[in-house]
């Protein structure tokens, strides 16, 4: 996410300001050009193959003293540097002196905008480390003016990651190419955007939002084992929150992914506390919803973003999305009070939350309809009235069904953010078909889009038409990257701190899929294919259990552990459309049905 205030007076890197020491958690990282290309006598265009944020290392071998200029850019026109690109997508010129073979680091200079730190309208801006020098998102470089040829060793890119990514810890496989060529899009994007040891919107801002946040947090889990990141950006929220009323429940959402990922009470004793702030007591109504007055319609409520993406919703002084989201955030403070042994207060959350829930339900559900409304005195029907509530677990469970279907016909009529909780809703209810066919569909909606553009970091928006000023380096793009391991591999947390996990596939139309999902006790590995019987793999860390949860195929009877003597039933239930077996598993083990 990333909004645009009016201009206003800053105070630029380098001047006093409160900002993380990201060093610890982030370095620079050499890299060689994949190609270059001569274009003229002097002219080379250096193609490093996917965007990263860095500046170079230039090394002449030429012992004379000579003048080059450096086009750095994130789009390619006609085989040169796009020099006026679209919206916040990145070009920068630079000239610099080459002296007598002696290297030298070629950073351009600072953008005014990301590196605002004191300003009325926004929180501050993440800094990288000063003696970095200034980095920047690019693919390709243009080199005017170097002395012969351009070797690969001369011009260096010095990239920004996370100093803990692990590269081997997370893959992803399935007979879909094109699925797989989203998964590594949106894994390369969350890699990518861990240059400044705390998550952030994009290059345009560089400002941490919470619901960006909780994205992201959920996608680096997927995709590398470092929890660390997700709680620093947390604890700069913490002194640095944003402005819509929805962003403040994800806080508590960040805070029970991490419990729910590490087990650490530690770590959320400290933080509890503050937590309450984030449930919006100034407020809440007297039955327990939220209150979206004059102050706040329009200027605190979001639904989403841009505006252009809410599907005409109508704002009111009683907010659905608003109050959906608070209904999660109660629940999730119950779970958090019950972890750190509070039973009064989970319990007095618990009872908030059920008669909140009921007058939700009251004014804001559509009997006839079966669907939410927008609001109060509106008879609008919004996909976002609706995503969040089914993602939450808001819908009546007799109508899930049809709401189901429903946005599942509406399609992507929302951000790159709300498709995170439209497609989680989708594989939750049993539509794993239509939240991959929306991930992959024709058009200019969905993730196919961004993957045939050539695109190597996931866009703010779903192109530049729907938001012209976008940035191409927005993680709150990458939503695959957490949805593809949750649900097509089927691997989730069922207790905290992954004591016991569950593995429930979705395989809709895939013929197989399999990969490897890190978690702080270890990578669990799972392996499914059909042919045509259901087959799965799985190995667990040792301290890991797993409840395992298989899709039910027409005409099968039993689950039949494959061992190494010979095939065995093993007891299990048939549940709606799943066998769920009686018994944890532990190891390495591989079933059928039959």
């Amino acid at each position: 996410m990333a909004i645009d205030p009016p201009r206003h007076a800053v105070r630029l890197q380098g001047e006093a300001a409160q900002q993380p020491d990201p060093q610890p958690r982030v370095h620079l990282v050499p890299q060689e050009p994949a190609r270059i290309t001569r274009l003229t006598t002097n002219l080379h265009l250096v193609d490093f193959e996917r965007v990263a944020y860095g500046n170079l290392l230039l090394t002449p071998s030429d012992t004379r003293t000579h003048a080059v200029t450096l086009h750095f850019g994130e789009a390619l026109a006609d085989g040169r540097v796009l020099r006026t690109p679209p919206g916040s997508v990145r070009y920068a010129r630079m000239a610099v002196t080459l002296e007598a073979g002696r290297p030298r680091i070629a950073a351009p200079p600072p953008d005014r905008r990301n590196t605002e730190v004191d300003s009325p309208r926004h929180p501050p801006a993440v800094l990288t480390p000063s003696d970095w020098g200034v980095v920047l998102p690019f693919r390709w470089v243009e080199v005017e003016g170097w002395p012969g040829d351009l070797q690969p060793t001369a011009v260096i890119r010095r990239a920004a990651f996370s100093r803990t990514w692990d590269d081997s810890a997370a893959a992803f496989h399935c007979s879909d190419d094109l699925l797989n060529r989203i998964w590594d899009l949106c894994r390369y994007s969350i890699k990518a955007t861990t240059f400044a040891g705390i998550y952030v919107d994009g290059d345009r801002e560089r400002i941490a939002y919470e619901a960006d946040a909780h994205v992201n947090q959920l996608s680096h889990y997927a995709t590398d084992p470092d929890f660390q990141m997700a709680r620093d950006t947390f604890d700069w929220l913490m002194k640095h929150p944003t402005w819509p009323t929805e962003w403040a429940s994800y806080m508590i959402f960040i805070a029970h992914a991490d419990w729910m990922h590490t087990g650490d009470r530690t770590w959320l004793a400290a933080r509890y506390e503050n937590l309450k702030d984030r449930l919006l007591a100034f407020r809440t109504r007297p039955d327990g919803l939220i209150d979206s007055g004059p102050n706040a319609l329009r200027r605190l409520d979001l639904v989403d973003w841009p505006p252009g993406e809410r599907d005409g919703y109508v704002f009111t002084a009683l907010n659905t999305v608003v109050n959906a989201t608070h209904l999660r955030a109660l629940a999730r403070m119950s779970d958090l009070a019950a972890a750190l042994e509070k039973p009064g207060e989970a319990a007095d959350y618990a009872a908030r939350e059920q008669s909140a829930r009921a007058a939700f339900l009251n004014q804001l559900w559509d009997p006839d309809r079966a669907l939410f409304r927008d609001g109060l005195d509106t008879d609008h029907t919004s996909l976002h009235a609706n995503l969040f509530p089914l993602a939450f677990d808001l819908v009546p469970k007799p109508a899930r069904p049809a709401v189901t279907a429903w946005l599942a016909r509406r399609g992507v009529a929302c951000s790159v953010f709300a498709a995170q909780y439209l497609l989680e809703g989708l594989f939750q209810q049993g539509a794993a078909h239509h939240a991959l066919a929306l991930m992959t569909a024709d058009g200019d909606r969905s993730w196919k889009h961004m993957v045939d553009s050539g695109t190597t970091i996931t866009w703010e928006a779903w192109d530049q038409v729907y938001k012209p000023n976008q940035d191409w380096n927005h993680p709150w793009g990458a939503a695959p990257a957490n949805l593809l391991p949750r649900f097509v591999l089927g691997v989730e947390p069922l207790q905290p701190g992954w004591t016991l996990a569950r593995i429930r596939p979705h395989p809709a139309h895939l013929r197989y899929a399999a990969g490897k999902v890190p978690t702080p006790r270890g990578p669990i590995e799972v392996a499914w294919e059909r042919q045509p019987n259901f087959r799965l793999t799985l190995t667990l860390p040792q301290t890991i259990a797993a409840r395992v949860e298989l899709p039910a195929t027409e005409g099968a009877t039993q689950v039949v552990l494959l061992d190494a003597d010979r095939p065995r039933p093993v007891f299990a239930r048939l549940a709606g459309d799943r066998w769920v077996l009686d018994e944890l598993i532990s190891g390495s083990a591989t079933f059928e049905i039959r």
